[in-house]
């Protein structure tokens, strides 16, 4: 019997996988969805994000990495940013931020 060989990574830890499936078998893919969102504050750890429509989220982490490190000086300097979510399988992650261009 064939079977089929997946290799992939996880969008939010980088981890290698590898998966093997009958060829018969439905593969399940996930659904990514790439949101960004202009920066509002920075409360606690926590960035406070407003959506096109206007809605606020605050339930996503300043990240502890160099993307985090950014995201921070461009509020520190009073700077307008974007800040880039991915979202998958109930779980949302910072992925970058860039400086709003004047309209």
């Amino acid at each position: 019997s064939s079977g089929i060989n997946a290799e992939y990574g996880d969008i939010f830890t980088g981890k290698k996988m590898e998966e093997i499936s009958p060829a018969h078998a439905t593969v399940q893919e996930p659904i990514v969805e790439r949101s960004d969102y202009l920066l509002s504050d920075i409360d606690d750890g926590f960035l406070s994000l407003i959506d096109d429509a206007g809605e606020q989220k605050d339930d996503l982490r300043l990240p502890d990495n160099e993307i985090g490190t950014k995201i921070q000086n461009l509020f520190n300097d009073g700077k307008d940013c974007i800040v880039q979510v991915v979202s998958a399988m109930g779980e949302e992650m910072v992925i970058d931020c860039k400086v709003e261009n004047a309209k």
